[in-house]
């Protein structure tokens, strides 16, 4: 994908997300999402925050003492109990900016809009369609990053192979699925691996439905 289309798909899947947190009831809202101790509300304003400056990303670092996952968890709560037309407006107000966070490459903003808009869709019976391409743009780059995901060292013996794109990663065992299955594979979500077939998909680990932690790709 180009730069053009890369920015022109996060502003679609912005928006989709803004219409689809608009429209959650409360009880969706307190609803616990597919990262473990993160509710549907406490995503939401994660991605809200996809903004966040040079200065505020160092301060929130500071008072997570260096620690990754913290400095998000704790960014997102800070923010305290917004509603759903308040995330809606603020990840809204992104759309046709390319502004990003420190240090991170234009895929990381596309990651974080289609991972995190299945942890909020999954858990609640919310059709929300992963479009193949900048899905797979989105896996290769996870992939690639080592850290925080690290599939190559998590899916180390299989080579995942998507139904719906020409998307390919690994080599071993086959795993098959739709290409927005095997992104939630990758970014390290189990809840879609009964989705998946082939011979390496039998030792995956089962669905729990939630990660042991959330993790932006900043």
């Amino acid at each position: 994908m180009d730069l053009d289309t890369v920015w022109r798909s996060i502003d679609s899947e912005r928006a989709g997300l803004a219409d689809l947190i608009e429209d959650l009831s409360p009880a969706e809202w307190t609803t616990p999402s597919l990262c473990a101790g993160w509710l549907v509300r406490d995503v939401a304003a994660h991605l809200s925050q996809a903004h966040m400056g040079a200065w505020e990303t160092t301060v929130a670092a500071v008072r997570a003492r260096g620690s990754f996952d913290r400095m998000i968890r704790d960014s997102a709560l800070r923010l305290g109990p917004l509603t759903p037309d308040e995330c809606s407006r603020r990840i809204r107000a992104m759309i046709g900016s390319r502004r990003r966070a420190p240090l991170i490459s234009p895929l990381e903003p596309l990651i974080d809009v289609l991972v995190h808009g299945q942890d909020i869709a999954v858990p609640l019976g919310r059709e929300r369609p992963v479009p193949p391409v900048p899905a797979a743009a989105a896996a290769r780059r996870a992939w690639d990053m080592g850290f925080p995901f690290r599939a190559r060292r998590r899916l180390a013996g299989l080579q995942l192979r998507a139904t719906d794109s020409d998307l390919v990663l690994g080599t071993g065992a086959p795993v098959e699925g739709t290409t927005g299955d095997l992104l939630l594979l990758v970014t390290g979500r189990t809840a879609t691996v009964h989705r998946l077939s082939g011979t390496g998909a039998e030792g995956l680990p089962t669905a729990t439905g939630r990660r042991k932690d959330a993790r932006r790709t900043r």
